[in-house]
């Protein structure tokens, strides 16, 4: 299969991140509850429309969130949480009142890894390969 690129001004490239982050408390606030994970997902949808990000994968498990996204090299992984996770939390907090018992809906902490297209191995026997230059 062959990558694609995107082009911006002055830069060509393609930055995938994995991210993952709990609810407060560990709370299980999504077990149970499809409108408040379909609008999680809404939510989500439309940061990542404003931003021109690309959700490449999202799953909203009862306790966890997992977001799959592209994005673009002028934000950084921290920008990127932060849009989604602020946003989400404002919204979902004044839309269903019982999530107003958490002293915020999400914890501060999230995981994230940038995802590889080639292994770290094969870019260094590029570089390190005579023949390439």
């Amino acid at each position: 299969m062959k990558t694609v690129y995107n082009h911006y001004n002055h830069a060509v490239g393609l930055a995938t991140v994995n991210l993952v982050w709990i609810p407060c408390r560990r709370r299980r606030v999504f077990a149970n509850n499809e409108k408040l994970k379909l609008r999680c997902i809404e939510i989500f949808q439309s940061v990542a429309n404003e931003k021109k990000w690309i959700i490449k994968a999202v799953e909203i498990a009862s306790d966890h969130i997992h977001l799959l996204v592209e994005y673009d090299p002028h934000h950084s992984i921290s920008q990127i949480v932060k849009a989604f996770k602020g946003r989400s939390s404002r919204y979902l907090q004044q839309e269903f009142p019982e999530l107003m018992k958490l002293p915020s809906l999400w914890t501060h902490s999230y995981m994230f890894d940038t995802t590889e297209k080639i292994s770290t191995q094969k870019v260094l026997e590029y570089i390190n390969d005579p023949h390439h230059g």
